[in-house]
């Protein structure tokens, strides 16, 4: 599903040089479940980025799913981001005039396919917000903006998910159920799972954790147990 070679990306900024990452090659097979670790800094978000196409790397390529991103014009990255692509970040990035279940069901209005509310309205109930579909996002709780967030990247039951950080604005309770959709879709799809967590026992539940350490990614431990 995922090949890295020889990634490296930095950037020029106002005080200087900043390396992020530094040689990073990497294979993760179609269906892993696979943690990254590391301190904050480190560069989980912008390896994160880099799988989803959403910027390029100073040197090395990608490929995902065969398709190299490096060759790939925005529209085609955009498709697959749009066809193939779940993607969680820390930041909601809801549409304000829609409702929790216009934001949802808005990737699949895009891609015109059939039925887009019903299976809006049925991942938000995965995600625990019954009743939850008519309110706007500034009527919502940070913890439930992020749920819509979530169930608006799986949605569409792409190929790979790429969560950052997805249970850390969450309670206990909440950052539970999300876990449980993130490794449900995983197990019912096949998908492929990438996440960034800092909490333990979510990364435990994967089958690989890679640490990313000055700029390099090291196998931290392959766990026997899948999730």
């Amino acid at each position: 599903m995922i090949e890295l070679s020889n990634i490296s990306m930095s950037y020029n900024l106002e005080y200087g040089h900043l390396q992020v990452l530094s040689g990073v090659d990497l294979e993760i097979a179609k269906g892993e479940t696979v943690a990254i670790i590391g301190p904050s800094g480190s560069g989980k978000t912008t390896l994160l980025v880099l799988l989803a196409g959403l910027e390029q790397p100073v040197e090395g390529s990608i490929r995902l799913d065969g398709r190299t991103l490096g060759e790939l014009d925005e529209n085609a990255l955009a498709d697959i981001r749009r066809d193939s692509v779940g993607i969680v970040f820390q930041s909601f990035h809801l549409v304000q005039s829609l409702t929790a279940l216009g934001n949802v069901a808005l990737p699949l209005e895009i891609a015109g396919q059939p039925n887009a509310t019903d299976a809006a309205r049925k991942m938000l109930a995965r995600a625990g917000l019954s009743g939850r579909e008519d309110h706007y996002p500034s009527q919502l709780s940070g913890g439930e903006q992020q749920r819509v967030a979530i169930a608006r990247a799986l949605v569409h039951s792409p190929g790979l998910l790429l969560a950052d950080e997805p249970t850390g604005n969450l309670d206990l309770r909440t950052g539970e159920t999300i876990i449980e959709l993130l490794f449900g879709l995983n197990a019912d799809t096949g998908s492929t799972l990438v996440l960034v967590t800092h909490d333990d026992a979510v990364a435990n539940r994967c089958q690989r954790v890679l640490r990313l350490h000055q700029g390099k990614l090291i196998e931290e431990q392959a766990n026997a147990v899948s999730a």
